[in-house]
């Protein structure tokens, strides 16, 4: 019987496949065991218990409705921020992103795009470079929800 160098590849290809196997499996029944945070837990995470103040610090830019929960353009801006975090409260993994800018950082804002599940609240908190936090929120009204769960 002759062995081909490609006969060769698939069984080590397949072999390795069944070998990661396990590995996979154990990592979505660990995904599944580990509850997800809530909004309130990451936020209070986040500031450390410290008191959060409102408005005037950060400026979050959303859209009021989306018409499609997958992709919901926001930015958020908070001058002589040291971080910023930002929660979509209503979704089953309500973290959405954590910015963090550096003493050279030319500015502190950032832009992307996110899922929203439902309509919902985004909230964004920014620790200032005194340590201090500021927040705020925007309402966005999703008509076709992104998270499919």
């Amino acid at each position: 019987m002759l062995i081909s160098r490609r006969g060769v590849l698939a069984a080590g290809a397949g072999l390795a496949g069944l070998a990661m196997l396990p590995v996979a499996v154990r990592a979505q029944d660990a995904a599944a065991a580990a509850p997800a945070q809530t909004a309130d837990e990451m936020i209070a995470e986040f500031t450390g218990g410290a008191q959060v103040a409102e408005g005037d610090g950060v400026k979050l830019t959303a859209p009021e409705i989306a018409e499609n929960g997958n992709t919901v353009p926001i930015s958020v801006e908070a001058p002589g921020a040291a971080e910023i975090l930002l929660i979509a409260t209503q979704n089953p993994t309500p973290g959405v992103a954590r910015f963090s800018f550096g003493p050279l950082a030319a500015s502190q804002d950032a832009a992307t795009r996110i899922r929203l599940a439902k309509t919902q609240d985004i909230v964004a908190i920014a620790k200032l470079a005194d340590g201090s936090f500021v927040r705020t929120a925007a309402n966005v009204k999703v008509t076709i929800g992104g998270c499919g769960g």
